[in-house]
């Protein structure tokens, strides 16, 4: 039987910043991809935001992986010419009575070591961008935008010379933990057929928990339930001058950040997502939701009508949160949590997971013993 160092399942931007990471001569990396492309699921249906790390509770992995992940990432930018941009982005007040909730989330942005927050007047605002409607907002000079798929195809030709095998069309089915290694069932396009890996590093995103599932003798308690929640996106049929990325105040429980105005690198505005919590993977986009996100983007640029948001794309989170719960973190399982040396799960590893990819996969390297 073939035999590997590392295992990864999933070719997102998660799996293939961890493999450009452990490679080194003498090692072994495979990465296992159920479909014919990489980061076709969550990593290319998002805001492509490079996040400043705001919103999530202090010490939690989300805040801390996103604050050093996002200094990671523009160091990558800029040395692979990735195309990106440091925008900046409002989080805006609509009314008087939000800009208590603003000040809390500055303090909030300062307890995750992020200092850069400028509180703006309703005038600073007009200033920056005369579309928007705002009584306050805070500035985060360090929120960008990326190409996603310009940093997919960086980090997978990166893994590629480094020596990592990409399996495509290679869908995990069926593991066994015996001792140590694993042995691995998979399935290709042509042949179903087994080898073993010393490492396996599970990164499927929307599918970590059914591959844990798959995992003959890994104890079922230790992995979470699972939530897909959907978030749909519309872009803007008519032109409107944004040099910011415009977000409302984020919903209390942090289910979403609120449908916000987002740019991409050629100047295209597009609104979203919302959460819509749903059974099965579906991407179609939803417009049973049209009237209350149009109501929603209205509070901030009211000269926007209805007919101008047109149905763009939708992606899906792997939340860990149930509706109406409280917000949950990454889960970064090592054997600390369930004592099977060389296994790691990745559970729920939503927004900012790609403004951490690069710190996720420091993360991982460093509870290995790279």
């Amino acid at each position: 039987m073939e035999s590997v160092d590392i295992t990864i399942i999933g070719a997102g931007v998660i799996g293939l910043a961890i493999a450009a990471r452990l490679a080194k001569p003498n090692r072994t990396v495979v990465i296992l991809e159920q479909h014919k492309h990489i980061g076709e699921e969550i990593s290319s249906r998002n805001s492509e935001v490079i996040h400043a790390g705001i919103y999530y509770p202090p010490q939690s992995l989300k805040a801390r992986l996103c604050v050093q992940g996002k200094e990671q990432l523009y160091d990558f930018c800029q040395q692979y010419q990735i195309p990106h941009r440091r925008c900046g982005k409002l989080i805006v007040a609509t009314s008087t009575s939000d800009e208590e909730r603003l000040a809390s989330l500055q303090q909030q942005a300062i307890n995750n070591g992020v200092n850069d927050l400028q509180l703006l007047s309703s005038q600073q605002v007009k200033q920056l961008e005369p579309a928007i409607k705002a009584t306050s907002a805070l500035l985060s000079p360090s929120t960008g935008i990326i190409d996603s798929h310009q940093l997919l195809l960086t980090l997978t030709r990166l893994a590629e010379e480094r020596g990592v095998f990409l399996l495509r069309n290679t869908q995990f089915k069926h593991g066994e933990i015996s001792n140590n290694p694993f042995i691995l069932d998979v399935q290709t396009s042509k042949e179903a057929y087994k080898f073993s890996s010393q490492v396996l590093i599970n990164a499927g995103g929307l599918h970590a928990q059914t591959i844990a599932n798959n995992l003959q003798g890994f104890p079922k308690h230790h992995i979470p339930p699972l939530f897909y929640c959907k978030g749909n996106y519309f872009k803007l049929a008519s032109p409107l001058q944004l040099d910011h990325l415009v977000y409302p105040l984020p919903d209390t429980q942090t289910t979403g950040l609120g449908i916000h105005a987002t740019i991409d690198l050629t100047g295209q505005v597009r609104f979203g997502p919302d959460t819509e919590y749903i059974d099965s993977i579906s991407y179609d986009v939803s417009t049973h939701h049209l009237t209350t996100y149009y109501q929603a983007i209205q509070r901030y640029y009211p000269a926007l009508k209805k007919e101008q948001l047109i149905p763009d794309y939708a992606g899906i989170r792997p939340k860990l949160q149930a509706p109406n719960s409280p917000p949950a973190d990454f889960i970064i399982q090592t054997e600390a949590e369930h004592q099977i040396p060389g296994l790691i799960n990745l559970f729920g590893i939503e927004s900012p997971g790609l403004t951490a990819a690069l710190a996720i996969a420091d993360n991982i390297a460093n509870s290995l013993s790279d």
